[in-house]
Parts: structure tokens; sequence; C-alpha cells
């Protein structure tokens, strides 16, 4: 698939490109793109939640009540579970939510994502840029020039290039990242993936090992 290189204005410059097909054009494999996102879901959360265990509840050891014949459920402290203000049975620890997923199953989500966006032709390839200084405004001209305002862009760089992703900062609807990088839920989650020449080239090294 051959698309137009355009500059930052937006203007075709006369240049095409050839998206690599072993990427691109392959057909996307739904249960991987399923297992990466999750993974990197799960390596977003924090794993802090916590409640009380009747065991660490402050209060008194002392039976309440005789074990039978009171005609309710059977508690023994105040610190019960039956008891409102009593401790919590099987509440959440703190736990860690990651796993564990072969590199083979990532390199295939990845290209998986790329080629739904290809097939969608959500994706724009404009020259290698950068910004003089760090300026929303000048972002958001840029959006404009390429005429995806207002969509979730995701701008992938061959490196950091802070001007760039400081000026994406503030924009909900932004996001700046490196072809190293680049990953399945970014790439789905964005309306329109922009990414350099140089991002290309980067992207067929790392995801054709």
């Amino acid at each position: 698939m051959d698309i137009n290189v355009l500059d930052i204005k937006g203007q075709e410059t006369g240049r095409k490109v050839t998206l690599n097909e072993n990427i691109f054009g392959i057909e996307p494999n739904d249960h991987v793109l399923y297992l990466d996102v999750k993974q990197y879901l799960a390596d977003q959360r924090q794993g802090t939640a916590k409640s009380k265990e009747r065991s660490e509840h402050t209060g008194s050891t002392r039976k309440l009540g005789r074990q039978k014949g009171g005609g309710g459920a059977r508690r023994g402290d105040i610190n019960s579970p039956v008891l409102v203000g009593g401790g919590r049975v099987f509440g959440p620890t703190p736990r860690d939510y990651s796993f564990k997923l072969n590199k083979k199953v990532k390199v295939l989500a990845r290209k998986s994502a790329l080629a739904y966006k290809a097939q969608d032709e959500a994706i724009v390839v404009v020259e290698d840029f950068n910004f003089d200084a760090p300026k929303t405004k000048d972002f958001i001209t840029f959006t404009k020039n390429l005429k995806v305002e207002g969509k979730k862009v995701l701008v992938v760089l061959p490196e950091t290039q802070k001007n760039v992703y400081l000026s994406a900062r503030n924009l909900e609807k932004a996001q700046v990242t490196t072809a190293a990088m680049v990953n399945s839920y970014a790439v789905l989650n964005a309306d329109v993936v922009v990414i350099t020449e140089n991002s290309l080239k980067t992207i067929d090294e790392i995801l054709n090992k």
C-alpha cells in the first residue's frame, strides 16, 4: 500500500512511502489484541485496594450473644462480618495485576493493531518535524493542516522530541509517543495514527526482527 507523504502544513511533498505488507497488510488477530490490551491495562492498575478483615479491626473480643437460641445468625465479637461496622470477608488486598506475554504474541498484536488502521485508511504519513518551542497552538494548527482536528490522534515520532510532547500534553485527544514505544492499546484507541517517515523505518526494524 502506497501513501503520500505530507509536510507539516498538510501539503503533499510529492513523495510516497510503501507500507510494509508484513505489518500493515496482515490479517489481524483479535485474540492476541485482546491479550495485549488486557496486559497493558493490567499494568496501569496500582493494586493498592485494601479492606480490613475482622482481625484488623479494633474492638472487644467478647462474645456478644449465645451460640444458639437467639433466632438469628451466629456471631462472635463485635468485629464479626455479620454486624455493621465489622470486618469484611474476602475483601481486596494489595496485589500485582501484571502478567507475562510472549514477545511473539506482543509483536503480532502490534502488527494487528496497525493493520486495522491501514484497513480503515486511518494512517497519515508526514515528513520528520519538530517545533521550535513548546506551544499548544502550534500542535492544534498541525492537526488542522492534516485535517484530523477533533479526532483522537496518536503521533508517532522516531525519537523523543520534548517540544512536540509538551505542545500536545494539554490536549485531551492527542498523544505523542516514539516508534519504539508504540503499543496496541494506543493504536486502537486513536482515530488516526500520524507517523513520520523515520518512524516507519524504526517500526519495520522492530516488528520484523
